[in-house]
């Protein structure tokens, strides 16, 4: 559109108004509104347009009106370039969150993980991610010799390159001749891995362990993770299980002790990430205490049933804004 259109159309409705001032005048100046808007007309040409067609229509409009319109223009020109800046800038957002959206189902197939399905071990996980993209991990590999591997991580950081580490571990494992060996072993070799190719700012806590199904015998490690808690069924008591390690990333020369624990049956093992423990309420943190409270009331429950229920209490407890990843997992003996 030219300025002699616009100038022409806007006469034609202008006029209609200030001789009827109808509804109609009016709608048919929002329509042309939205046709200037379309045709990336600036808000200064229109009140440029708008301060000719009042002294074409009235020659004796007084000076102060106009004067009062220089001015309007003058914030226009200012506001103009504001609101390009601004949509500029909306635009580019959109596209940032359409590729983070991308990113994060890309991140889901990468990270995606089958639950075993056995006899005598009964299993529950949830994972939510506190953003977009999560920098929690868990992982499961069920193996043909009646045993299945359990690795959960947790980078210390947020966002993508929490994320993108994540994604690395996943292919690090993956990459290991095999996955199924000793739980020091893969600490070991994954920490080499961390050390080379992550940030010296950056540094990922994990758990690794395995459970033999045959002797109900779960061989761990840890580097730095959260320790697990151990449900005794026979003394119907919680406690830790002693892991320790350095986190992955400090130290390429870092060994990692292994450890092991009978498993009984209807005992349980409770691995989850520090999102779950630093849940935070008005009076703070909550402590370890109010996990096993919760665990302890749906103890009558499926493992799965467990970790869905304690995430939603606790996804209460923080007035629905996760502010950090959170993932549980519950191991129990059935048989």
């Amino acid at each position: 559109m030219n300025y002699e259109e616009l100038e022409t159309k806007y006469k034609e409705i202008l006029s209609a108004y200030l001789n009827r001032q109808s509804e109609e005048a009016l709608y048919k100046g929002q329509e042309f509104s939205r046709k200037l808007l379309a045709e990336k007309v600036s808000p200064e040409e229109i009140i440029s347009v708008h301060k000719g067609m009042l002294q074409h229509l009235s020659p004796d409009i007084p000076e102060d009106i106009l004067h009062s319109l220089d001015f309007l223009l003058e914030v226009m020109i200012g506001y103009g370039i504001a609101y390009r800046e601004h949509q500029s800038l909306r635009h580019r957002q959109q596209e940032i969150q359409t590729e983070i959206e991308i990113a994060a189902n890309v991140q889901q197939t990468l990270l995606e993980t089958k639950i075993p399905e056995t006899d005598c071990v009964e299993i529950g996980a949830i994972s939510v991610p506190a953003k977009h993209m999560s920098g929690d991990y868990y992982h499961f590999v069920h193996s043909e010799n009646d045993s299945f591997s359990v690795a959960i991580a947790d980078v210390i950081g947020k966002g993508i390159p929490a994320a993108m580490c994540m994604s690395m571990i996943k292919y690090a494992m993956d990459s290991l001749p095999d996955i199924r060996v000793a739980p020091s072993y893969v600490l070991g070799n994954l920490n080499r891995v961390v050390e080379q190719n992550v940030d010296a700012s950056m540094f990922i806590t994990m758990f690794y362990g395995m459970y033999d199904l045959t002797k109900h015998l779960f061989s761990f490690a840890s580097a730095g993770h959260e320790p697990p808690l151990y449900y005794d069924a026979q003394s119907d008591e919680f406690y830790e299980l002693d892991a320790r390690g350095l986190v992955l990333g400090i130290d390429r020369h870092a060994t990692y002790e292994q450890y092991e624990k009978q498993i009984c049956v209807n005992d349980m093992i409770i691995l989850f990430s520090d999102g779950v423990t630093e849940c935070r309420t008005e009076d703070g943190f909550i402590e370890v205490d109010k996990i096993i409270d919760l665990i302890r009331s749906y103890i009558h429950l499926p493992p799965q049933a467990i970790v869905e229920l304690v995430f939603r209490d606790l996804e209460k407890i923080q007035d629905f804004q996760l502010r950090d990843d959170f993932t549980l997992i519950i191991l129990k003996r059935n048989v």
